[in-house]
């Protein structure tokens, strides 16, 4: 299936299609070889590939963003940063760079909500570009937007026309929700390697990542294969805390204090909470409280939404929050109800305002909303549509609560959020979006929708 992802939308430059199998090859008959191996450095040598990887943006804040990449030797790099106005770049050098280690560079000192263009350069010759706009300060008053969706499965990081069309619509971030770029690879963590390597000589990719800061989280086929969680049977403590690593090595998230890979950050009126809702969970304790999430990482939670000051929290889990389709399966419903329910009323008794729900796991595109005691009602975001797999259901059985819904099956398309903060009430609009730019749904909250109601003892 991999070599056929190659020429699946448009053919692969030929360096890049030699350089991809010789270093799947390594990945595939070596458990422990990582980028530094001797013969991928030596194909990225040979085939004029100057960055494995990258460049990748993400950790967008309002003086500036994180730049990732993974270089191929150590020729310094300098990455040139210019707003349209500016006469003279402002540079940045990495010198220290160890072949195949991936790179992270700070790019700081930019003026809030301004639009940069950068470049980066080894040996005075420009080996990759890509834009981005810096976040707006907390308080500002405005438009900011999002792009959201999960379940590539590979295949949706190699299609353009999906690509293309996020950005066409020139989202502030992107929000990856899970089953991105690797498949199934169980603890073969070698080809959980392998399948970054096939993301990153995508062009589509490499398009979408250069000019988009993105957020990720996985779901069970990044994480080990279907349905995987915790540490499965024949599965050892080990294998998490290397696909952790892994993981960690192959994104740009913000760094999280704590094991594990959730993680919250504040970019203009919004408070992204990542929620890892795979590895934590204890599998000998289904059913029982914080048995999917883990206590700490539980306790992280509430205290988090607590704290924020955000007008709008976006809350993602990588399988879904409602229980309306396949029963709960492999989710919240069938593994820790006690925990959900006291994390909604906690937003209700403190009437925690502008929460949203977003999800993914589940094939197909669907809305909810999930009624609360008090008569106010979470809504639901559920996009898992990045590929057009096929999957459950597109209604549930009983729609009551239900906003819309579409089938997995040759459904492409992601979400987006824009939030408004300029008008007098502020507002957030869902749209969700196919690959040929049509508009498949659209919905309006205005924010007095999303202020809990004061609970009645």
């Amino acid at each position: 299936m991999d070599t056929k992802l190659l020429d699946s939308y448009e053919p692969l430059p030929e360096n890049l299609r030699q350089f991809y199998i010789d270093t799947r090859f390594v990945f595939a008959n070596d458990s422990v070889a990582d980028f530094t191996h001797p013969e991928i450095l030596k194909a990225a040598e040979k085939y004029g590939i100057p960055l494995i990887g990258g460049p990748m943006l993400g950790q967008l804040r309002d003086d500036g963003v994180t730049l990732w990449l993974r270089p191929s030797s150590k020729d310094s790099l300098t990455v040139k940063v210019k707003k349209s106005t500016d006469r003279e770049p402002k540079k940045f050098i990495i010198s220290d760079n160890v072949p195949g280690v991936e790179q992270r560079i700070k790019l700081d000192g930019l003026l809030a909500n301004t639009h940069y263009q950068y470049g980066v350069y080894a040996n005075n010759n420009q080996i990759a570009e890509g834009a981005f706009t810096t976040a707006p300060p907390m308080d500002n008053k405005g438009l900011f937007s999002l792009a959201f969706g999960s379940c590539s499965h590979k295949i949706g990081l190699h299609n353009p026309n999906i690509i293309n069309q996020i950005m066409k619509r020139d989202p502030d971030i992107m929000l990856l929700l899970g089953d991105i770029a690797v498949d199934d690879r169980l603890n073969n963590i070698s080809m959980h390697k392998a399948d970054y390597a096939l993301r990153d000589i995508s062009k589509p990719w490499r398009y979408l990542a250069a000019n988009t800061p993105i957020y990720a989280m996985w779901d069970d086929h990044d994480y080990f294969d279907n349905d995987l969680g915790g540490i499965p049977e024949g599965f050892k403590a080990g294998d998490r805390d290397t696909v952790r690593n892994v993981w960690q090595q192959n994104w740009n998230n913000p760094q999280t204090q704590s094991e594990g890979i959730y993680f919250n950050t504040r970019i203009g009126p919004i408070e992204v909470i990542m929620l890892d809702t795979r590895s934590f969970r204890e599998i000998d304790r289904r059913g029982g409280y914080a048995s999917f999430l883990g206590s700490v990482q539980l306790g992280w939670l509430k205290d988090t939404l607590s704290n924020s000051t955000a007008p709008f929290k976006i809350i993602t889990s990588g399988t879904m929050w409602s229980d309306d389709i396949s029963n709960g399966k492999d989710s919240w419903g069938t593994w820790d109800t006690v925990a959900r329910e006291e994390l909604f009323t906690l937003i209700e008794a403190e009437r925690i305002s502008g929460v949203l729900l977003i999800s993914g796991d589940r094939h197909g595109a669907r809305g909810f909303t999930i009624s609360r005691p008090s008569g106010y009602k979470l809504h639901e975001f559920q996009v898992s549509t990045l590929s057009g797999v096929e999957g459950p259901e597109a209604i549930a059985k009983n729609p009551t609560n239900q906003l819309f819904g579409h089938i997995g099956k040759d459904t492409i398309a992601f979400g987006e959020f824009i939030f408004n903060t300029q008008k007098e009430e502020a507002l957030v609009t869902f749209r969700l979006i196919d690959e040929t730019g049509n508009i498949m749904e659209e919905h309006v909250l205005p924010y007095s929708q999303l202020i809990p109601n004061e609970l009645v003892n």
